[in-house]
């Protein structure tokens, strides 16, 4: 059922728990996590990044895969098929491709022009009936080519954003995309709280969530983030149970070479890493 994430996000944020954006990447990836949503009753966000849009051939052809497997595999809990990172172009390539949801990153702007693009596509969204998301702050680290610095969020300009009226608001409070290193110092528990107190009952969106340590998770969950964002933990399991499969010879006995087989264990593995977030994250039977 593709939906808006406002109607999931807004009973996440009241229940006090999250609903994990789990990035997709090809057929594999959006198959893997839909069966565990639907298996777990759990509302989920499927992200996609303008690099992974690209490389699956366009954000109309993923878009379409979505809504038919959606279809196909007669999925009953809600989904939300959103643009994570998403440029200012990027986002009007898939408000008119079919997606649900959009993230607008104008963290790299200054300020006043963040908030005037980021208003200018608030209304293109509603009108759509889509949710939107803002980013105030920086992520640290690198996906799709683009490079945080990790600062935190401004907690009055978190408010300015929040008051444009958009769905979700993610702040940089000291996350990071990808690994995290081992002197990482951790969340800023002091500046989500100064955030939180600023947006009042805004959602928060919490990028980054590869890595970080459950207790901070929880943590983070009681302070206001309703949605969670998980995409290289994905990927490493992937690629573990890839590399045992090749290692061990698999790819060589009988018809295991065929994609359906050699691809399978990624598959599984990538099933798993989804369950054990959604248990985390609160969310299954909330769907």
């Amino acid at each position: 059922m593709l939906v808006s994430a406002k109607e999931m996000l807004e009973k996440a944020r009241d229940g006090k728990y999250a609903v994990g954006q789990f990035n997709i990447n090809n057929l594999e990836w959006t198959k893997s996590i839909l069966q565990v949503a639907e298996e777990m009753k759990s509302p989920v966000i499927l992200g996609v990044s303008e690099g992974a849009g690209k490389y699956m051939t366009g954000f109309k052809t993923v878009a379409a895969m979505v809504k038919a497997m959606d279809e196909e595999m007669k999925i009953s809990v809600p989904v939300a098929l959103h643009l994570d990172h998403g440029t200012y172009e990027g986002c009007y390539k898939c408000i008119k491709a079919g997606f649900t949801s959009i993230m607008f990153d104008g963290s790299h702007y200054p300020i006043d022009e963040n908030i005037a693009k980021t208003r200018e596509l608030v209304n293109v969204a509603n009108a759509m009936g889509m949710s939107i998301e803002a980013e105030v702050g920086s992520i640290g680290g690198e996906e799709d080519g683009v490079i945080g610095m990790g600062e935190c969020a401004d907690p009055n300009e978190c408010k300015q954003v929040a008051d444009l009226g958009v769905t979700m608001l993610a702040a940089g409070i000291g996350n990071i995309h990808g690994k995290y290193p081992a002197n990482w110092k951790g969340l800023s528990f002091e500046t989500l709280a100064a955030i939180k107190e600023k947006v009042g009952d805004m959602p928060l969106v919490l990028h980054g969530g590869t890595g970080i340590p459950a207790e901070m998770i929880k943590k983070a969950i009681s302070l206001g983030v309703a949605k969670i964002n998980v995409n290289t933990e994905c990927q490493l399991s992937f690629q573990e149970a890839t590399r045992k499969y090749i290692e061990a010879g698999k790819d060589l006995e009988g018809k295991g070479f065929d994609p359906r087989k050699l691809l399978a264990p990624g598959a599984e593995a990538i099933k798993q890493t989804v369950r054990e977030k959604i248990e985390l994250f609160g969310s299954a039977n909330k769907a």
